[in-house]
């Protein structure tokens, strides 16, 4: 499994659009085959900053995302939409267990 968290600072005149863009995202992406889920949430510490939680069953269901129209309008409108350097971790994950609370 293939899990990335996306950190983007957003400029504050650009959040709605910014916000407009990851709705559109968030709900085409969950659709692709190979997504388990895929995530976006205002930062509760700064309302400035998008987060984005997603996981994918393998690297290619990863690159067909990467491929599909609406992450290339999402990418192609982030540098107008940028207050600061984004931040992309992935993370590679052989097992993961469901805990209880």
């Amino acid at each position: 499994m293939i899990v990335l968290h996306a950190t983007f600072p957003i400029d504050p005149e650009r959040m709605d659009e910014a916000l407009d863009h990851a709705e559109t995202l968030v709900a085409e992406t969950n659709e692709e085959p190979g997504v388990i889920d895929y995530r976006a949430t205002r930062d509760v510490e700064d309302e400035h900053t998008l987060r984005f939680f997603e996981q994918y069953e393998d690297a290619a269901a990863l690159e067909h995302h990467e491929e599909t129209d609406h992450f290339q309008a999402f990418e192609a409108a982030l540098p107008d939409l940028l207050a600061g350097e984004p931040e992309v971790i992935q993370f590679e994950v052989s097992e993961a267990t469901e805990l209880e609370l």
